[in-house]
């Protein structure tokens, strides 16, 4: 029987040279977007921005592997995912970054020990 890994990625980068439309479409979308206590990490992934107080976006990916060798690679496809979803609609986008965490790695707390 093999474990699964559930691994989180999350995809930070800054929007660049959007045009007043783009603009004007992405804060009246803002609501649907700015909720950070709404955050979900999902395969297909969740973006979160305000706009209205700085260009930066974060979509939060979220995936399964078997293999610990597989992690870097589940990273590189969210970072894909990332600069796909924001070049399908045409916005600007520069300085992509990603951060991985295992979560098998992440130690528990003290009301999680206890839960074991």
């Amino acid at each position: 029987m093999t474990d699964k890994r559930s691994i989180r990625v999350t995809v930070r980068g800054s929007f660049d040279n959007l045009t007043a439309d783009q603009k004007a479409e992405l804060l009246a979308a803002g609501p649907d977007h700015a909720d950070i206590l709404a955050v979900q990490y999902t395969e297909q992934g969740h973006l979160t921005y305000d706009l209205a107080a700085r260009p930066f976006f974060t979509f939060r990916f979220g995936a399964q592997v078997t293999d610990e060798k597989d992690i870097p690679k589940v990273t590189a496809q969210a970072e894909a995912k990332a600069a796909a979803w924001m070049t399908e609609r045409g916005y600007g986008f520069k300085r992509i970054t990603s951060q991985t965490v295992d979560m098998s790695e992440v130690p528990l707390g003290p009301r999680g020990r206890r839960q074991q």
